[in-house]
């Protein structure tokens, strides 16, 4: 008989509201549920970003596909004495990354366009000023369609590698056994073996966010126990539910 779930570790950092779905899981199912990023972002230095020859003043215009993309590209504009024009337009991958932009920039409706949550969405906002010339301040690990998706538009852009995605440092939890473990990308997959490296799974479930994560468990030699998101399934903490209730 499988042995029942009781504690469960969330590869991302722990939720700052207190609505949290997961929040909620615990208490209906009676879960231990610990947050432990398993993954983190590093910036890197103006040195380094200068070797990729990019001139960020003959750029009019930014793309931003997460916060991550936000912070670096002002902290570089900073590091690199470069006062960014009040002229700048900039096209968010959401409307959350939009608002907040206010952290850097006066928000003006003029020139800040979102999408609603996926780089496609942004599309037709994008072509609609081709005449940009656009910079896509991006990590180390950028999705490849989102370069085919500019490419195909035919619009003028430089990729800009301003972070990377580095494993975390989880040694203390070496000792620290946990009923099911989530994962929400390939990278997390990565420093669970760069972390352990003689990790063998057992009776330890393995739920997976999306299809890329999926299949870097399995490539990893992993049982993937509960792949979301799922039809009758949208979000991990339902698809995580309905699989505790099967049991």
């Amino acid at each position: 008989m499988a042995k029942k779930i009781k504690t469960i570790l969330i590869s991302q950092p722990k939720p700052t509201t207190e609505k949290s779905p997961y929040f909620d899981l615990a208490e209906r199912q009676k879960l231990t549920i610990d947050f432990r990023p398993f993954i983190h972002v590093e910036g890197i230095d103006a040195h380094e970003f200068r070797q990729q020859r990019i001139d960020l003043a003959s750029h009019t215009a930014v793309i931003l596909t997460s916060r991550n993309a936000a912070d670096h590209y002002f902290r570089l504009a900073e590091d690199l004495r470069f006062e960014v024009p009040e002229t700048m337009k900039y096209f968010c991958i959401s409307e959350s990354t939009a608002f907040y932009l206010q952290k850097y920039v006066t928000y003006r409706k003029r020139r800040i366009f979102h999408g609603k949550q996926r780089f496609q969405d942004l599309v037709d906002s994008l072509k609609k000023h081709k005449k940009e010339r656009f910079l896509l301040p991006c990590s180390d690990l950028l999705k490849p369609s989102i370069p085919q998706l500019l490419d195909e538009i035919k619009v003028v852009y430089s990729k800009a590698m301003m972070y990377r995605t580095v494993c975390s440092d989880l040694s203390d939890l070496s000792d620290v056994k946990y009923d099911m473990l989530v994962f929400y990308s390939p990278s997390g997959i990565e420093s669970l073996f760069k972390n352990f490296p003689d990790f063998v799974q057992g009776e330890t479930r393995i739920a997976t966010f999306g299809s890329t994560t999926a299949q870097a468990a399995e490539q990893a030699k992993l049982r993937v126990d509960i792949a979301a998101p799922l039809p009758q399934a949208p979000s991990m903490t339902m698809a995580i539910e309905q699989y505790i209730n099967q049991k």
